[in-house]
Order: structure tokens, then C-alpha cells, then sequence
């Protein structure tokens, strides 16, 4: 499998990097997406499908989006197998007291914190990555 697995080198390479907009996660009953939609993330549950996407985009599409976030890349390969890196991380924003909703994909771990306080969560997590960070 590829991708890093040792947390201390996941922690330090870590460099989080700000994607631009706020998001929204919605959920539909039926799972069919509408046409011209491009969620981040699509996640099926027997509830109904959950969608992450720009807040504009889902307001255009009269779906009701809640946690309106901002989206933070953790820019570092992190393997699928790595263990403690995400518990780690959002460890350091719980402290905080930052909600955060993580999402693993194959290459990277992005969060999804609270709009009004995506800044507080860059300098948190550029300070637990070290002085390298930028």
C-alpha cells in the first residue's frame, strides 16, 4: 500500500493547505444526484446519501446544506493504514474546542471545520506539523 505510515513523519510533512469556499454537507433521500452537481465527497448510509459541496452550488440546487465549512487538505501522503495521524489531529482541535469532520481518501485526509474559524484551525495545525510548515 502506498503512502506514509509512521505519525511522526505524517505530523511533521503535514502541511494543511486551505481549499477556497464554503461547503455544506446535504443529504438526499433517494441518492440520486441532480443533474449538474459535483459534490467532493458522495457517502451512501440506509438514511439517504450525504453530499459535501460548495454552499452555492447546493443553494442553485434548492437543497438544504448544514455545517457550513471550509475544507482543509492535509497535504501529506498518508497511507490508508496509518494509524493515530487523523486521532492525533483532530485531537489538537478538539482542544480547541473545532468541530471537524474528517474524510479519508486515497491520497490525503481533508477536514471540514466551522466556516468562521477555518483560519484558528490552519495556525492549530500548522504549530502541531512544526516549524517547517508554511
Amino acid at each position: 500500500m502506498s503512502g506514509e505510515t509512521d505519525l511522526a513523519r505524517l505530523l511533521a510533512g503535514m502541511r494543511p493547505e486551505r481549499q477556497p469556499g464554503i461547503y455544506v454537507f446535504v443529504t438526499l433521500r433517494d441518492g440520486a444526484v441532480p443533474v449538474g452537481l459535483a459534490p467532493v465527497m458522495s457517502f451512501r448510509e440506509a438514511e439517504g446519501t450525504t453530499l459535501i459541496l460548495p454552499e452555492d452550488e447546493a443553494a442553485r440546487a434548492g437543497l438544504a446544506g448544514a455545517f457550513p465549512c471550509g475544507w482543509i487538505t492535509l497535504a501529506v501522503h498518508s497511507s490508508l493504514s496509518a494509524v493515530g495521524f487523523l486521532a492525533a489531529v483532530t485531537a489538537r482541535l478538539a482542544a480547541a474546542g473545532l468541530a471537524v469532520n474528517a474524510v479519508s481518501a486515497f491520497h490525503h485526509d481533508h477536514l471540514f471545520v466551522p466556516a468562521a474559524r477555518v483560519e484558528e484551525a490552519m495556525v492549530l495545525l500548522r504549530d502541531l506539523a512544526g516549524p517547517s510548515t508554511p
